[in-house]
């Protein structure tokens, strides 16, 4: 992870002692890396922001039980994991029409951008494939158990090393390895008929 154990670790001190600029530090160190895995698990802004929210207010809730040693950036990515895939288990069991389209979050958002979006000088038969594409690899990357996605999402898009999403994940650097084995060969089979209908176009 990008940010620095030694200033998260002097920041959950801080706040543990109350000091109200501690959490407002680790907001902004973190915010954006837990928003762009929000929003690539759940693909909706709206309840990406409601739940990187929600694991800052369990992180101020929970100092006083967290050891001076703690892997801040590792405890709120285990936390917002687990916040995801709750909701995501709730919207399945409650599913209900999109208020916003993945495709459309406004060309900004985390998932748009690391998907990689046609140049403006395109053309329209080549941005609509490309778009069709992103479609597919999202929709496969959704289609994952949740074990199998974190890891996917956390290792390609957010770059995190094995020993990291262990941290995060609760299992060895193995079984990461393992998870994204896994991961791929299921993406493989998912996309499998998606590239055997385009190359037929």
């Amino acid at each position: 992870m990008s940010n620095d154990p030694a200033t998260d670790r002097a920041s959950l001190r801080e706040l543990q002692r109350g000091d109200p600029g501690a959490l407002s530090g680790l907001i902004a160190r973190w915010q954006r890396p837990l928003l762009g895995f929000a929003y690539r698990y759940l693909q909706n802004s709206a309840d990406a922001q409601d739940l990187v929210a929600e694991a800052f207010i369990r992180l101020h809730q929970k100092r006083a039980r967290l050891r001076d040693d703690t892997n801040v950036g590792a405890w709120l990515f285990t936390t917002l994991t687990n916040l995801c895939h709750n909701q995501h288990r709730w919207r399945r069991r409650h599913p209900s029409v999109a208020l916003e389209a993945p495709a459309e979050s406004g060309g900004e958002g985390p998932a748009r951008a690391d998907m990689g979006l046609a140049s403006p000088d395109a053309s329209p038969d080549a941005a609509l494939a490309l778009d069709e594409t992103v479609e597919a690899v999202r929709a496969a990357i959704d289609g994952l158990a949740h074990d199998l996605k974190v890891v996917v999402l956390l290792h390609h898009y957010e770059h995190l090393s094995y020993r990291e999403i262990a941290a995060i994940s609760g299992c060895s650097e193995r079984g990461v390895e393992t998870r994204l084995y896994r991961a791929r060969q299921q993406l493989r089979q998912r996309l499998a008929a998606f590239l055997r209908e385009t190359t037929r176009c």
